[in-house]
């Protein structure tokens, strides 16, 4: 929910002039809350006209992307307006009005899977709030699952994402990202770093792939490479290669993060990541250390990382995320929404969630739908890791500006989209 102050200055005034009933209010900062101000009728006013302004752009997982172009954009006064634009239409959806529709379509729907939408969806403030998914804690406490369910889920998710395949390509994807978003730093940030922060960042980098690249061992069934025997003894006093190495060149990276390069969010993610690193310091990494020898230490490793990292493991998550995705990112949910119970069937739950959308053209739709889709697909994962008792059915919502009432279907999930309007 949007400070005073935003939205004083989203309103133009210094107090909120509102007319409800013929009769015009003003409202200083000490007074009433935002929602029990702002009217439908003056909400979508707002929402209308700041939608114009953002037909191509949105926020997808807290990166700004041109939709068109499906690139990442540097704008700060965009991504501001944005949220503004966001938090506006949070409040929209808690006036009566809107609240009025969403029970007129829970009990006008037929009771399908795919048409049903639970009656008190969205229904209390704290549902229309935004949610940022960080941990397995945070996954666990939307699903209310229990401390003892939760060691199980710990447990079953540790056992496929704590591999080595796993870890080395979360890893390259960060530095992936990383990489990029250096190359894509304006003006105004490089001049916060020196040329040699820079380079040496850059530098680094390569040096982490290069790592990646030459000491991990493939273990493709389809290869040869389970056919390799163990070096000869005239090697043994070579230098192993250990995850060690990749931990220093870590902490030489981010030595070099000062100002600007501290915040960028690929940097952010390197730093939860020597969480990890640090457990596994001491396992061996070599490529030529031989087929058994190498299995013998991804299972430490395995063993190692599974001991370790906890619920509120970020590192855990990221790991998780990859596994999943492919992407490192944590998601972002707009409209936090909740677990509804169905009333027609025993044990059959409702899981929503939803997202206010800039534009109403078939590709922003189309994002969302995604970005809500890959949210709804964790908990999913994590509801049935948790062996919870009933049935977990999937929806999102989406509302925007222009757009008329329908449903959409995606990878069998159901997806409500719902006009901002009068």
């Amino acid at each position: 929910m949007p400070t005073r102050r935003a939205l004083n200055h989203l309103f133009g005034v210094n107090y909120l002039k509102i007319r409800r009933l013929g009769i015009v209010k003003y409202y200083h900062e000490e007074g009433p809350n935002e929602e029990e101000c702002l009217t439908p009728e003056f909400a979508f006013q707002k929402l209308n006209k700041m939608a114009q302004g953002l037909g191509n752009v949105d926020l997808v997982d807290g990166k700004l992307v041109s939709i068109g172009e499906d690139s990442v954009l540097k704008d700060e006064q965009i991504e501001q307006r944005i949220k503004t634009f966001k938090s506006v239409g949070r409040l929209y959806l808690g006036t009566p009005s809107v609240q009025k529709s969403l029970k007129k379509r829970a009990t006008t729907s037929s009771f399908a899977a795919t048409e049903s939408i639970p009656e008190l969806c969205f229904g209390r403030s704290d549902e229309r709030e935004h949610l940022t998914l960080k941990t397995l804690t945070s996954v666990c406490s939307y699903l209310n699952v229990s401390s003892q369910q939760r060691k199980s889920v710990r447990l079953a998710i540790c056992s496929q994402v704590n591999q080595h395949r796993i870890w080395t390509g979360a890893l390259k994807k960060i530095l992936s990202g990383l990489k990029a978003e250096i190359e894509s730093m304006n003006y105004q940030q490089r001049q916060s770093l020196s040329v040699k922060e820079i380079t040496v960042s850059e530098q680094i980098i390569s040096r982490c792939f290069q790592f990646l690249s030459e000491t991990c061992t493939t273990f493709n069934p389809d290869s040869t490479s389970w056919m390799r025997v163990a070096p000869s003894p005239k090697y043994n006093s070579w230098p192993s290669h250990r995850w060690e190495d990749l931990l220093d060149m870590f902490n030489d990276l981010i030595k070099c993060s000062k100002n600007e390069m501290g915040v960028l969010p690929h940097m952010v993610k390197l730093e939860i990541m020597k969480e990890g690193l640090y457990q596994i310091k001491d396992v061996l990494v070599d490529r030529d250390i031989g087929y058994r020898e190498a299995r013998l230490q991804e299972s430490l490793m395995q063993k190692k990382l599974l001991k370790t990292l906890g619920h509120s493991s970020q590192c855990l998550f990221t790991l998780l995320l990859y596994y999943l995705y492919g992407n490192v990112r944590d998601l972002e949910i707009e409209v936090r929404g909740g677990v509804y119970k169905r009333k027609d069937k025993k044990n059959v739950f409702f899981l929503c969630i939803g997202k206010i959308l800039t534009s109403d053209n078939e590709m922003t739709i189309g994002i969302g739908v995604k970005q809500l889709d890959k949210a709804l697909g964790l908990f999913k994962f994590v509801w049935e890791a948790a062996e919870m008792k009933g049935v977990l059915e999937l929806q999102g919502h989406l509302w925007c500006v222009g757009a008329e009432d329908r449903i959409l279907t995606y990878r069998s999930n159901t997806f409500f989209l719902h006009a901002i309007k009068l």
